[in-house]
């Protein structure tokens, strides 16, 4: 098991890192164009959803997969927590200690319990948010697959990271460029290995 989780996160290093150097990128045109926050809280908010999506297709096709005869309420339960846990860490809570590191004013949001309205579409964030991990672990039990979910996965989870910066936090942020990428690093490299390998092997043990 420990040879499988250190051979998967070097492989996914060096992608991990192209992803990393796309968002950084992005931030920088964003900068440059003079953005609107609120576009970047509105991307994070249409990324996030969409990243859990993938996260608990992974996660619960990975467990599916490797035990067939799983009961359902186990799957479920690390469909659910496997996503909603491992994709607040990753796109909120990782980019949140990361600004407060750099000390950059950052607000923290957790939306899979806020029942404030989503943008643009009016629906609590809590009901969006949880609805997306449903509709992942739904389509792992319709058709469980793993590498390509997986991929997109890892670059949503980027973008997410990303506008987390810049929807919740005010900084000048060219100078802080070589440590946003770093966090943005951080950020997806460990928590969507976690959540889409180890975590759903864990439960598997020696089979």
């Amino acid at each position: 098991m420990l040879k499988r989780i250190g051979r998967e996160l070097v492989e996914h290093a060096p992608f991990t890192a192209v992803g990393a150097v796309a968002g950084i990128i992005v931030m920088v045109i964003i900068h440059f164009a003079n953005t609107p926050k609120d576009i970047s809280h509105a991307l994070f908010y249409s990324l996030h959803p969409l990243h859990i999506v993938l996260s608990a297709l992974v996660t619960t096709s990975m467990y599916r997969l490797h035990r067939i005869r799983g009961k359902l309420w186990a799957t479920v339960l690390i469909g659910y927590t496997g996503s909603i846990g491992i994709a607040t860490l990753s796109d909120i809570i990782i980019p949140y200690l990361g600004g407060s590191t750099l000390n950059i004013p950052m607000e923290l949001h957790i939306p899979f319990i806020e029942a404030e309205a989503m943008p643009f579409i009016g629906v609590s964030k809590w009901i969006i948010v949880n609805a997306a991990a449903v509709i992942g672990i739904a389509i792992a039990f319709w058709k469980p697959t793993t590498r390509f979910p997986h991929m997109g996965h890892v670059l949503l989870s980027t973008w997410a990271s990303l506008f987390s910066f810049m929807a919740f936090g005010v900084a000048d942020w060219i100078p802080l460029l070589p440590f946003i990428f770093m966090f943005l690093f951080l950020s997806v490299w460990l928590p969507c290995c976690i959540s889409d390998i180890m975590y759903p092997l864990l439960w598997i043990g020696k089979e």
